[in-house]
């Protein structure tokens, strides 16, 4: 039996949270291919008793739509899985009524090795390549998503929500203070939840679509910071629905916006050491940079369906709208597909543009980090500088899902660094995805097709 005080192993911020108040019930969570939160709720003197509980792995096998993909006999006996607290990642959930801690779990199979199809222990497992080798890969994620108005109906078109001042959100208003300061109270939530729950924010501003903010989070461990993804996105929900409107991370919910993207920032420190791979000691850009590159240009082709996991995802890769729809590479050169930042030596790093808001935030850095080990391990060089509008290259990326997994299906050398099992079961939950999607009539198809053609 596990000790009554396991809150002594959590963080500080949690034990605060509860500093002089009873602990009412503790949220058992896990992330599935999706990103969505499974797991059970208890009361907290019931986790207090419990080592580990189960669920069935199963839950990695459902489609966002309910429907279930084949994984063999797992289809139909649904073995239990070990789940087991990770009491680093204990969090407050100050948005209930009664005083409520979230705890990740990790997942095991019943011999107690890490189950493969897991997201958590995908990304854990590419990061043990890069730590196997010496390295430590440093991520820094941006966070894009829209606040928009209750929609109740799906068929109607989502419209951007009613801030302060009466009006609608506006579209075109890149870095407004004014354009936050419309659904400050939204913003103070946040900014409220993320401190009881220890999170830490680098810094918020309204982007370029109605409603769109970004938010950026401090660099760090891979695996903490899609733990940190994964509460955001709940938080944010939450905070919007005080205000009586939606947080979306939908990658494109409005027709004629810009999209909203998750830019991954990438490093790799020699663990030793502690120097960026990327610099020398004078300051001067390395091989390995430029193999990190060479991977990504050569591999991120295979791993767009975990970039852009949705039929939706394609629709925000639009030339000129804020989202590239290329492989190239350029320094300070938003049109890029990786961009290096304006940077010190130390700092050097590259950002992927392509990843959408709406990927599994576990899954979205595992396959970056991957497409970029694989060119470090491999030394692949990459191409040319792109100098100018890369909108005009002709490095172009899977513009549907169908496509996007076909490429994914054919790549083994990827495969053999996330896990095939994960691979196989990823592949086939996303085809049944599109297969449902394409099962539906769509209101342009009525009103063009049905009188006209």
């Amino acid at each position: 039996m596990p000790p009554s005080d396991w809150l002594a192993q959590a963080p500080q911020h949690a034990r605060d949270y509860l500093r002089d108040r009873r602990l009412d019930e503790v949220e058992c969570v896990v992330a599935d291919l999706s990103g969505i939160a499974r797991g059970k709720a208890m009361p907290a003197a019931k986790f207090a008793t419990q080592t580990h509980f189960h669920l069935p792995a199963t839950i990695f096998q459902q489609t966002i739509t309910g429907d279930w993909a084949d994984d063999g006999d797992a289809a139909f006996t649904e073995p239990d899985m070990i789940l087991r607290p990770d009491y680093t990642t204990a969090r407050a959930a100050p948005w209930t009524a009664d005083w409520t801690v979230q705890v990740i779990h990790d997942m095991a199979d019943q011999a107690g090795d890490p189950y493969p199809v897991a997201p958590r222990n995908v990304l854990r497992r590419v990061v043990a390549l890069y730590e196997a080798r010496g390295w430590t890969p440093i991520v820094a994620p941006e966070m894009e998503f829209y606040l928009v108005a209750r929609n109740i109906d799906p068929t109607q078109d989502v419209q951007p929500p009613l801030g302060r001042s009466g009006r609608r959100a506006a579209a075109r208003q890149a870095y407004s203070m004014s354009a936050v300061d419309e659904y400050g109270p939204v913003i103070d939530d946040i900014y409220d939840f993320a401190e009881a729950m220890g999170l830490e924010i680098d810094g918020i501003l309204q982007e370029g679509g109605a409603g769109q903010i970004e938010m950026n989070l401090r660099h760090g461990d891979p695996v903490r910071l899609a733990d940190e993804i994964f509460y955001f996105k709940r938080l944010i929900r939450e905070a919007a629905l005080r205000a009586d409107c939606y947080a979306t991370f939908m990658a494109k919910p409005h027709q004629d916006e810009p999209g909203s993207a998750m830019h991954i920032h990438h490093s790799v420190v020699d663990t030793a050491t502690g120097r960026n791979l990327f610099t020398d000691e004078g300051g001067l850009e390395t091989p390995a940079f430029l193999h990190f590159i060479g991977g990504m240009q050569r591999h991120l082709p295979s791993v767009i369906a975990l970039l852009a996991p949705y039929v939706n995802s394609y629709r925000r890769y639009v030339r000129d709208f804020a989202a590239p729809i290329n492989l190239e590479w350029g320094r300070d050169n938003r049109t890029t597909g990786l961009r290096v930042p304006v940077s010190t030596p130390e700092g050097k790093r590259v950002e992927n543009r392509i990843a959408g808001m709406d990927c599994n935030p576990y899954l979205g850095i595992a396959a970056s980090l991957a497409c970029g080990y694989l060119g470090l391990v491999n030394r692949i060089d990459p191409a040319a500088q792109f100098t100018g509008d890369a909108y005009d290259s002709g490095g172009r990326i899977p513009r549907d899902l169908s496509t996007a997994l076909d490429l994914f299906a054919a790549a083994t050398e990827i495969h053999e660094v996330l896990h095939p099992h994960f691979a196989r079961i990823y592949a086939e939950v996303k085809r049944m995805e599109n297969g449902a999607f394409l099962q539906v009539i769509s209101p342009w198809e009525r009103e063009h097709l049905l009188l006209n053609v």
